[in-house]
């Protein structure tokens, strides 16, 4: 399976309704500061209070929304529209934004959880109804609220974090970019790729020393998908061959071999099938930027098929991955190889 097919967003979409409003268990990324600070999940997170974890709730709603836009006419079409409405509200909007006022709220999620709300602002912009575009100014205050923080985080930033886990800013940079485009923010587009050029345009001979035991992000590839995205196709190319210059046979061999999960009840062992789905959507990436006749598009696609097929029956089971799996199989799945 290499598209998503309406059974499978169907699958996705019935998944999400049944974690993005389950409170417990949770996971709170909140620092206390005095007694005043103690509040539930709901309380501090009024739209994303379920799915674990506040980035597992909004990249849950993306799902939603995505699979609502692609296939309007589903089953679970009424409950999504109705939970929505329910959700983006004013003022549940303007109690997320609050949150993020505190004084020890400037590193809340950042830059995955970040990232993630952009991309589920860009996603509500391409949605062409009534309740869509609705639902899209309401969470535009959010929206603004982080992109503003990354136009003050990154001139800060002057080092990338390359570890395949929430922390990873290539990562967090392509979803930005889609957020920037999707909105015309040149401003911020500007700044993820000026960052990303000092940070990864000569970057050579990556030895891919992964996986990490709990890792959900391919170090390399996350890099070089996020190069497909800031470079021209000419010069991801040179740039490509230059960093893995081996793909073509098969090296580094582990970015070949999928991840192996020993136990998907432990949630930081269960992120490994979290990596297969986001090394598969990395190649197909990779593989969109390379020259049709260039030797390591087909290895590229290959592995995407590989990783695919091993961690795709894994996306619904255990809470611990199917809180959070199906974003990541989505984004494999909708990624156009070229």
């Amino acid at each position: 399976m290499t598209a998503l097919t309406p059974d499978i967003a169907a699958l996705y979409a019935r998944t999400a309704l049944g974690h993005v409003t389950r409170e417990w268990p949770y996971k709170m990324d909140h620092v206390f500061t005095g007694p005043q600070d103690v509040m539930k999940p709901r309380e501090a997170h009024p739209i994303f209070f379920g799915s674990f974890d506040w980035h597992s709730c909004v990249h849950g709603w993306w799902t939603l929304l995505t699979t609502l836009r692609l296939h309007p006419d589903m089953a679970e079409a009424p409950r999504i529209i109705a939970l929505a409405d329910d959700s983006f509200t004013p003022d549940k909007v303007a109690a997320e934004v609050a949150y993020l006022a505190r004084p020890s709220s400037r590193g809340f999620e950042r830059p995955y959880g970040w990232a993630w709300l952009l991309m589920l602002a860009a996603e509500l912009k391409r949605h062409d109804t009534d309740h869509g575009r609705r639902w899209s100014r309401t969470l535009q205050p959010l929206a603004d609220a982080f992109a503003d923080r990354f136009k003050s985080y990154l001139p800060l930033a002057t080092y990338p974090v390359r570890v395949g886990t929430h922390f990873n800013t290539a990562f967090a940079l392509r979803l930005t970019l889609d957020y920037a485009e999707a909105f015309d923010d040149a401003d911020l587009a500007a700044l993820c790729r000026d960052r990303s050029l000092a940070w990864h345009a000569d970057d050579r001979d990556c030895p891919a020393w992964e996986p990490s035991q709990d890792e959900f992000l391919s170090s390399a590839l996350t890099e070089a998908a996020l190069m497909r995205r800031v470079l021209p196709p000419v010069d991801f190319t040179v740039w490509f061959d230059a960093f893995l210059p081996r793909v073509s046979e098969g090296l580094p061999a582990t970015l070949f071999a999928p991840a192996s999960v020993s136990d998907r009840t432990d949630g930081k062992i269960a992120h490994l099938d979290g990596l297969n789905l986001s090394r598969a959507w990395c190649w197909r990436e990779i593989a969109s930027g390379l020259p049709s006749d260039h030797p390591a598009r087909t290895s590229a696609l290959s592995a995407a098929a590989t990783h695919l097929d091993a961690a795709l029956p894994q996306v619904t089971g255990d809470y611990m991955g199917e809180h959070w799996l199906a974003s990541f199989a989505l984004l494999a799945l909708l990624a156009d190889p070229g």
